[in-house]
């Protein structure tokens, strides 16, 4: 594993937006993101309702990043300078070179290919830079348009697990899916 990209924060550029690292100063607009109740009808968590837990997301960010457990970016707009989502590696597996992906895209950009985008920009720098052997996608197997980025990018359903998880009083479905170096198309 290239452990060099613990040195310096890596900033990642796509056709339509700059990946880079989460900063304090976007507390403001993380905070806006994730208090919206859209963005979590995937994702079992609450919304943000104060300020301070997009601050204390931001610092936990930080930490992992310091601590080479996990690397996130925050997605802008090149155009238009807007934070538009996260996404990166949640956590790092460094002897078995895995690593978990997840994000979030703000609800006004769904559909129009953005995630996409930056899911493969992510990707390709965990097997090209990073030197990840794997990548996986813990997901609701009810998010079509998670899935369909996932099947494109060549990700392959490893699992399904009934009533993983349990959140605001019901059980919900976890699908496991993963992206092999080796086998990637």
């Amino acid at each position: 594993m290239n452990l060099d990209v613990f040195n310096e924060f890596p900033i990642i550029q796509t056709e339509r937006m700059t990946l880079r690292q989460i900063l304090p100063s976007d507390a403001v607009q993380v905070y806006e993101m994730r208090s919206n109740g859209r963005l979590n009808q995937f994702i079992a968590r609450e919304n943000m309702e104060k300020l301070e837990s997009a601050q204390d997301l931001i610092k936990r960010v930080a930490d992992g990043y310091k601590n080479k457990t996990s690397l996130a970016w925050l997605g802008i707009l090149r155009d238009k300078k807007e934070i538009i989502g996260t996404c990166g590696f949640n956590n790092i597996d460094h002897p078995n070179l895995r690593a978990e992906i997840g994000g979030e895209l703000d609800v006004y950009y769904w559909g129009k290919g953005i995630a996409l985008e930056a899911v493969q920009a992510i990707v390709n720098f965990g097997f090209e830079t990073l030197g990840l052997h794997s990548i996986e996608a813990k997901v609701d197997p009810n998010n079509r348009g998670v899935l369909h980025i996932l099947d494109h990018l060549g990700f392959e359903k490893e699992a399904h697990f009934k009533d993983r998880i349990y959140y605001k009083g019901e059980f919900h479905d976890m699908s496991v899916y993963t992206c092999f170096k080796n086998r990637r198309s």
